[in-house]
This record gives structure tokens, C-alpha cells and sequence, in this order.
């Protein structure tokens, strides 16, 4: 297995758009580069070229899209090979998944949210199991953002604490994702951080969102991170400790150094999480 990435570090999003800069970015600008697998595997050529330099130069992270991992289809064991490979090619520190689901005869192209029940529970440990076994690795799971809520018979707390339990995996805690979700849905952000076991929290993600409303908030990665969210993180920090954490960004892509002022400040709030 390849080394961890090391609890205090800052990491990008490896996006094609950024590709170049990032390849031609100071040394040190960044502690490590996170990928969807699933946009690369398969591609050659010159951007594979430079997806392979950038991984020899730097630790990669991996976060997949389309496991489905809530859904009723059969997992995708011919992919699952296909993202062992690629994780092992690039010596990948870390591998997560979305606890959601994005197909049901056929891929729907969306992260759609899986029903708080035991019933739900019990699916996808099972099948978050059965993708370990097939990766021959530990993974971690984030919380989404999602916006119509299925039948809850569990909170959202319950809900993610079970499933980590029941898989034994770990979990990626996304901030802005509690924070949409905390506002969309009417519950206290600083109370499901809080509720997070702090023995399975692999790593976080920060990202901005779109303000809909007062009482809607869009998880879109296409802005700089609020205040809010910045505040969310270094709460994480003081209660669960520093982890690896990744700037999502996926859109409307400013200057490589406006990114990096915001890797920075994840960097300063690792030293000083107040």
C-alpha cells in the first residue's frame, strides 16, 4: 500500500481544466492532488502523460463517482478492476465514495440520496464491503448534499454512523456538505459535526456553494468557500483533530494562485485550528 497522505496537508482538485498550471505550479503549492478515477481511466495520449507526471511528482488521492454504491444494481465488478489498477498504477493514498446511489438500469448521471433505514443500512455495508474486497482496500465514505429527502426512520447522524459501523470503512467528512444540508434541512451543522466518531474520519473536503436563499444553499464547487464553511472546518479541527484536506473546485476556475490562497488557508488553520 502506499504511504498516507500525512494528517496536516492541503490538497487540490485535479481538474483537465487546471492540468497545465498545476504541472507548471511552485514547488510546495500544494501537498497533494485528488482525481475521479472515473474521468481518467482509459485516457491516454498527452493528458494521460501529464496525469502520470503529476502523480510521480505528487500523492494522489482518489474520490469515484459512479459506484452507485445505494443502488439496486449489481456493482460493477468489471470497473472495480479497472479502478484497482488505476489506484495501484498511481500508488493512490486514499480512495472515497459517495454515500449515495447514481444508477438503476443504467447510470442517471446524478448523486441522488439513499432512505435513513436499517433496511438501507444493511445494503450498502454489504455492498460497501464487497468493493473493499474487490479494491483490496480500506475506503471511505463522504456525506452528501442532497435536497429531496427519502423516508427517514433514521437521522442523517444515525444513518452514517451505522453504515461506517456495519462496512467498517471510514468516512471523508465533507464540511460543505453539512453546512448545505444543515441549512436546507433545518438541523445544527456544529451538532453533526460533533456527532461524527472521530476514529473514522480519513479526511475532509471543503468546497463552495451557490446561496439559493437564505433558506437554500446549492453544493455546486463553483465559487470560493464561505466564511461559513471555513468556520465548519476549523470546528472539525478542535473537535475530531487535523486530517488531509482537499479545495473542491470544479467550475468557474479563477488564476491558479486564488486557488492556492485558499489551499494556504487550510494550511493555517491546520496549524492553528481556532
Amino acid at each position: 500500500m502506499p504511504e498516507a497522505l500525512p494528517m496536516r496537508s492541503a490538497g487540490l482538485g485535479l481538474r483537465r481544466a487546471l492540468i497545465d498550471a498545476l504541472i507548471e505550479a511552485p514547488a510546495g503549492a500544494f501537498d497533494f492532488l485528488e482525481c475521479a478515477p472515473d474521468n481518467w481511466i482509459g485516457v491516454g495520449g498527452g493528458l494521460g502523460d501529464k496525469l502520470a507526471m503529476l502523480s510521480s511528482r505528487h500523492p494522489l488521492s482518489c474520490h469515484g463517482l459512479s459506484l452507485s454504491l445505494g443502488g439496486p444494481d449489481p456493482l460493477d465488478m468489471a470497473f472495480l478492476r479497472k479502478t484497482r489498477d488505476f489506484l495501484e498504477r498511481h500508488q493512490t493514498a486514499l480512495y472515497s465514495e459517495h454515500l449515495s446511489y447514481c444508477s438503476a438500469d443504467g447510470h442517471l448521471y446524478d448523486l441522488l440520496p439513499i432512505p435513513f433505514t436499517d433496511e438501507a443500512v444493511r445494503h450498502v455495508a454489504a455492498r460497501i464491503r464487497d468493493v473493499q474486497d474487490a479494491l483490496g482496500r480500506r475506503i471511505a465514505i463522504e456525506n452528501v448534499s442532497y435536497y429531496a429527502a427519502p423516508f427517514q426512520a433514521l437521522s442523517e447522524v444515525e444513518f452514517v454512523d451505522a453504515v461506517l459501523r456495519e462496512a467498517d470503512c471510514d468516512l471523508l467528512l465533507d464540511v460543505n456538505n453539512v453546512h448545505v444540508n444543515a441549512i436546507n434541512h433545518g438541523y445544527d451543522a456544529h451538532g453533526f459535526i460533533d456527532a461524527m466518531p472521530t476514529a473514522r474520519i480519513a479526511s475532509y473536503h471543503v468546497a463552495g456553494h451557490y446561496d439559493e436563499a437564505d433558506d437554500l444553499k446549492i453544493d455546486t464547487h463553483g465559487t470560493p468557500v464561505k466564511d461559513a464553511v471555513w468556520g465548519l472546518l476549523a470546528h472539525a479541527y478542535r473537535v475530531h483533530g487535523v486530517r488531509p484536506t482537499l479545495l473542491e473546485r470544479d467550475f468557474n476556475f479563477p488564476p491558479l494562485p486564488v486557488l492556492l490562497d485558499e489551499v494556504q488557508r487550510i494550511r493555517d488553520l491546520q496549524v492553528q485550528p481556532a
